[in-house]
């Protein structure tokens, strides 16, 4: 995909002497929980109603899925098996759908999409419902990193965890790809609440410390040499005003000399904490 969209915005700006991007963002890659009905169902549906979002089809002027041509709708799902690329599994996506791959189950797979088509907001088509207890930040076929059930997330962050040991020889990107970072974020999570309470600290308690206050400064250092979680989000969850003052902090920062000021507590919390696998 970068080698394609690379090639492609330098010969259409030769082309048409233009300069700059193309292509607005990278391709999307979300988990998705294949062997699940519901989540595969939707997704199907998300992606062949995409020219209808993008108002490449029209249904007010009586075009249907079928009038995209370059979709895997009319390009294959809606074909017998003698004229669909050989690699396209649309028999298998049709069974998905309760549906046998014949002329009539074929239409009725068409048929469901424009009436979907029709019945639904444009912008909206084909987006499925979200449950009010789904972080959207996370499983959404927009925003999100995966499009799965709980427990499939639960796996994919175990999964990251594991994988997270080997950090020292996983590239930058990696480090920052969604399933790792949220596992992250929630060692971090656990690191601020155990290291609050070790320091004899509530969350309302931050506000009122100073940013160089040694235990503000050891829960950052940690957070910031052991998680992915950003500068940013260490300056809101211990109240460091800033990602620039926590960074000038950091950089400022003598953990001998901030260990000697720390609680006990704060001080056996910290060297368990150091020695953690994450």
């Amino acid at each position: 995909m970068s080698w394609l969209q690379n090639t492609v915005t330098r010969r259409y700006n030769v082309r048409h002497q233009a300069w700059g991007r193309l292509f607005g963002d990278r391709y999307k890659a979300v988990l998705v929980e294949g062997a699940d009905t519901y989540h595969y169902r939707t997704l199907a549906d998300y992606i062949h109603l995409n020219p209808v979002r993008a108002r490449l089809v029209v249904p007010k002027k009586s075009q249907g899925v079928l009038d995209y041509p370059w979709s895997s709708v009319a390009g294959g799902w809606a074909l017998p098996p003698g004229k669909r690329p050989k690699w396209l599994a649309a028999a298998e996506g049709l069974k998905r759908f309760d549906l046998p791959d014949t002329v009539a189950g074929r239409r009725r797979m068409v048929a469901r999409l424009d009436r979907r088509a029709v019945e639904e907001e444009i912008k909206k088509c084909g987006m499925p419902m979200m449950a009010k207890d789904v972080d959207a930040r996370c499983s959404d076929l927009r925003r999100g990193w995966y499009w799965g059930s709980q427990e499939f997330a639960g796996k994919l962050r175990e999964l990251a965890g594991k994988l997270m040991k080997e950090r020292k020889r996983m590239s930058r990107a990696y480090r920052k790809a969604p399933q790792v970072t949220a596992h992250s974020e929630e060692q971090a999570e656990r690191w601020l609440a155990d290291g609050l309470k070790a320091a004899g600290l509530m969350a309302k308690d931050l506000p009122a410390l100073k940013g160089s206050d040694p235990r503000k400064l050891a829960l950052a250092e940690l957070l910031w040499k052991r998680t992915t979680v950003s500068q940013d989000w260490i300056a809101a969850k211990l109240s460091m005003r800033s990602a620039a003052n926590v960074s000038q902090q950091l950089r400022r920062f003598n953990r001998g000399k901030t260990k000697a000021k720390l609680p006990s507590g704060m001080q056996a919390f910290l060297g368990d904490a150091w020695k953690t696998e994450i």
